[in-house]
């Protein structure tokens, strides 16, 4: 979760200060490979990033990645995955499907159409979402009872649609043909809103479609022999 105690970071490419939440952090393994470090546990001076994906590929692509990583790290010994834009849009995935999956044994989420509708209705839920391929009018549907639940009807509002299929929903809670998701607690309604921020953030708007309800304010690469730390200065 991001708080107004978060340190503050800046990122190596663009020069912004930003809360060291909403930063991805890069740090080097044992070899010199530049590898991301996703939950910021990886001891070691580490480099931080805020720029979105294909900012990031531009940047590795011109050599920008390298110079600013040579500068923070103190070093030219490294080796830059030609990937490593992709490697961490998929440990952002990740990280976003892991946390829907622990809210949904910790029973916090609801899914099934008739499920979500009942709780909506009830004002139970925090948080909206569909999957990418869920039909239009059954997401209207529960937007609208979403907005009824809560006194907000005519506000417009409605529910996130994520760029994940119903496939990779249905594998990340363990049941079948998850297509809408309610998260009815409001604690982690804040923690899955952070993790999908964080991930949509970094991907980018070409790959992600635009929220129109926010939830209310709330893995790394590297080997594990590695362990954990946090010892960054805010690099100039």
């Amino acid at each position: 979760m991001k708080t107004s105690t978060d340190p503050i970071r800046r990122c190596i490419l663009s020069g912004d200060r930003e809360p060291r939440g909403e930063l991805i952090r890069l740090a080097l393994g044992p070899e010199g490979q530049v590898l991301p470090d996703i939950r910021a546990k990886a001891p070691g001076r580490g480099a931080w990033i805020g720029v979105t994906q294909s900012e990031l590929d531009a940047a590795n692509a011109k050599g920008k990645l390298r110079g600013a990583l040579a500068r923070a790290f103190k070093t030219n010994e490294l080796t830059i995955p030609a990937d490593l834009g992709t490697l961490i849009a998929d440990q952002l995935q990740r990280a976003f499907l892991d946390r829907l999956g622990l809210e949904s044994k910790a029973g916090k989420i609801v899914n099934g159409t008739e499920r979500v509708e009942k709780a909506a209705r009830s004002g139970q839920v925090r948080l909206l979402l569909h999957a990418s391929d869920a039909g239009s009018d059954g997401a209207r549907k529960l937007a609208q009872a979403w907005r009824v639940g809560r006194d907000r009807e005519g506000s417009g509002e409605e529910g996130l649609a994520l760029p994940l299929p119903r496939t990779i929903l249905s594998l990340a809670l363990g049941r079948e043909n998850v297509v809408h998701i309610a998260v009815t607690d409001p604690a982690a309604a804040v923690r899955v809103r952070d993790a999908l921020d964080r991930w949509r953030h970094f991907i980018g708007p070409d790959l992600t479609t635009e929220p129109c309800e926010t939830a209310s304010q709330g893995a790394s690469a590297l080997p594990a022999a590695i362990g954990t730390a946090d010892n960054d200065e805010d690099i100039e």
